[in-house]
């Protein structure tokens, strides 16, 4: 049974690339890379206020988790994620904790879960900004942190938003490493044990 995010939800935002080729028009080496992002605008509970636990926000961000989880799998539509990450924009009338709040280990663990099963940390990034909003999310391998070709960045622009007494939470993920990633450090083949280390 779909549990219903315990909060008030304007709006969902999806945005989607797919990259060709590099900056300066080398075909692909592979397949084309696609980027994903999921953004929800939410009002921030806590908005105006200082408490001293965030508690609430974060266990009911479990269930926020598991509705960014079945919208990820719809937006992706059968394309194998490799990379994610995870920002927060919280308005003026909140705290940058307060973002943090929505984005911890509760609210992450269904959204690995929907893309195969990430063993690293989701990177994450955020701030305070009001009406116009733009932010670069940054994306790293799934499994592996230390992968070089995946790390990337997925840059989103809200005009409507956040509100002053709004947050937006926003997911990222894409199908592959950027194109002709040439830095060297270790490769996704070498990829090996539970834990995503080398």
């Amino acid at each position: 049974m779909k549990k219903t995010p315990p909060f008030v939800i304007r709006k969902w935002t999806v945005s989607q690339e797919e990259i060709l080729t590099t900056e300066l028009g080398k075909p692909a080496d592979g397949p084309a890379l696609y980027k994903f992002a999921l953004a929800a605008t939410i009002r921030n509970p806590s908005s105006g206020e200082f408490g001293e636990s965030l508690q609430g926000i974060v266990d009911s961000s479990a269930a926020l988790g598991e509705e960014f989880a079945r919208r990820i799998v719809e937006m992706t539509a059968g394309h194998a994620v490799e990379s994610y990450g995870k920002a927060c924009v919280v308005g003026s009338a909140g705290e940058y904790d307060h973002g943090n709040a929505f984005i911890t280990a509760k609210f992450a663990e269904p959204v690995r879960a929907a893309v195969g099963g990430g063993k690293a940390w989701i990177p994450s990034t955020g701030k305070r900004a009001g009406l116009g909003a733009q932010i670069d999310v940054p994306l790293a391998h799934k499994d592996a942190l230390y992968v070089r070709s995946h790390y990337d960045t997925m840059t989103l622009y809200f005009p409507d938003g956040p509100a002053p007494d709004e947050v937006i939470i926003i997911v990222a993920v894409a199908t592959r490493g950027r194109l002709h990633a040439r830095l060297g450090g270790p490769k996704v083949s070498e990829i090996k044990g539970e834990d995503g280390l080398y």
